[in-house]
C-alpha cells in the first residue's frame, strides 16, 4: 500500500487515526541525528577506555543489547554469591553508559529549530496535521527535538502535551498581567493531551517531584538550556533500560511516562507507524497495542494497526511477528508518506 492509500481508506472508514514514531521519523530526516551508527562513532571519539572496551567486547554499537547483557551478567554474578567489586562495576559502567546515550544524542542534534529548512518544516506538519487534526494521538518513541520543534515551529493549534504554567502560591487574586507563573509543568492539560513521548525526550526533566519541559529562556536557545541542566548533573527523562520488561518497569516508576504508557493501551480506532520496526526490545509496545486492541468498548477499541516499512527486510520482518497482533495488520510503504518533503 502506499500512504495516501492509508489516509484514503481511514477517511472512508471514519477511522480517528493514530501515529506512533521512531527513530526511522528522525533518521529520514538526516543519519546524524540519531542512529546506533552516530552514537557508536560518539563513543570511539570518546577518551573512556572502559566504555570503548565493552563496545569492541561485545562487538555491537546497539547500546540496548550492551546494557542488556551488562545486566545480565550483574545477575549471574549475583547469583553465584559473587561478593567480589566486579558487580559494582558494572553497575557504573551501565549509569554511565546511560549518561553517555543522553550526551551523544545532544550532541549530534541540530543546533536550533531554525535549522530545520521550511521546506522540510511545512512538509512534516502536513504530515503531522492529518492526526491531531482528525482527533487522534501522536506517540513518540525518540528522545530528540524534531517533534516538538515542528509541532511549535508551525503553529499547531490543535496538539497539546499536557504542560501549562501554575501561578505561584499566593497570587490567586493578583491582575494576569502582573503575576509570577511557574516554569512548563506536565499535568495541567493532561486530560486533553494528545502529544506522548512513551520514552522520554531531550526536552523533559524529572525535577523536584514535578516533570518540567525546557524552553528558549530568551537568553539561550532549547538546547543551551538542555546543556547547562546536564552540566550541572540533571538529566532528561530516558528510558534506557536494556529489553522491552525493563523499559517497562522503568516506565511504570514515572508517572509522567506511565501516563503516557495508559494512553497508549487506551488507544482507539487505527494506528499508523512510522520509523518504528517492533524490534526485540519493543515487546511493551505490542504489549500496550494489544491491550488497546482487546478493549470491550467498541467505541474505544483500536481495530487496525498501519505499519510502514521502508525495505523488503522491514517487510519480511514484520510478516513474521504478525500474530503477535491482536488487531487487524496491514503494510505500508513508508518512503510514500513523505515526512519531510523528500
Amino acid at each position: 500500500m502506499k500512504y495516501e492509500d492509508v489516509v484514503r481508506h481511514l477517511k472512508n472508514e471514519k477511522r480517528i487515526p493514530n501515529l506512533l514514531i521512531g527513530n526511522g521519523f528522525s533518521i529520514s530526516y538526516s543519519p546524524s541525528i540519531f542512529s546506533y551508527n552516530a552514537l557508536s562513532s560518539f563513543i570511539n571519539s570518546s577518551d573512556d577506555s572502559e566504555l570503548k572496551t565493552l563496545f569492541s567486547v561485545i562487538n555491537t554499537s546497539n547500546f540496548e543489547q550492551i546494557m542488556r547483557e551488562l545486566d545480565l551478567f550483574a545477575k549471574i554474578l549475583k547469583a553465584f554469591n559473587d561478593s567480589s567489586d566486579i558487580i559494582k562495576k558494572l553497575n557504573a559502567l551501565s549509569e554511565k553508559l546511560k549518561k553517555l546515550l543522553i550526551e551523544a544524542v545532544e550532541t549530534s542534534h541540530p543546533e536550533n529549530v531554525f535549522s530545520i529548512s521550511q521546506n522540510k518544516l511545512d512538509s512534516c506538519a502536513n504530515f503531522l496535521n492529518f492526526f491531531t487534526e482528525s482527533k487522534g494521538k501522536i506517540f513518540s518513541t525518540n528522545y530528540d527535538l524534531l517533534l516538538y520543534w515542528v509541532l511549535m515551529r508551525s503553529g499547531n493549534k490543535n496538539c497539546i502535551d499536557g504542560f501549562g504554567r501554575d501561578k505561584e502560591d499566593g497570587q490567586e487574586f493578583v491582575p494576569a498581567e502582573e503575576a509570577d507563573y511557574s516554569e512548563l509543568r506536565w499535568g495541567k492539560h493532561k486530560e486533553k493531551q494528545n502529544i506522548f513521548y512513551l520514552h522520554g525526550a531531550l526536552h523533559l526533566f524529572d525535577m523536584f517531584n514535578e516533570i518540567v519541559k525546557q524552553e528558549y529562556d530568551g537568553r539561550n536557545n532549547l538546547m543551551e538550556q538542555i546543556e547547562k541542566l546536564m552540566n550541572n548533573g540533571t538529566y532528561p527523562i530516558f528510558v534506557t533500560a536494556g529489553n522491552g520488561e525493563e523499559k517497562l518497569n522503568h516506565i511504570k516508576h514515572n508517572y509522567y511516562l506511565a501516563y503516557c504508557y495508559d494512553a497508549l493501551c487506551n488507544v482507539s480506532g487505527s494506528l499508523i507507524t512510522h520509523g518504528f520496526n517492533f524490534g526485540e526490545y519493543d515487546e511493551h509496545i505490542i504489549q500496550a497495542i494489544n491491550k488497546a486492541a482487546s478493549n470491550t468498548n467498541f467505541d474505544r477499541k483500536l481495530w487496525s494497526i498501519y505499519i510502514g516499512v521502508y525495505n523488503e527486510s522491514d517487510e519480511k520482518h514484520i510478516e513474521s511477528i504478525k500474530s503477535k497482533f491482536k488487531c487487524k495488520v496491514h503494510l505500508f510503504d513508508s518512503k510514500t508518506a513523505n515526512v519531510w518533503g523528500e
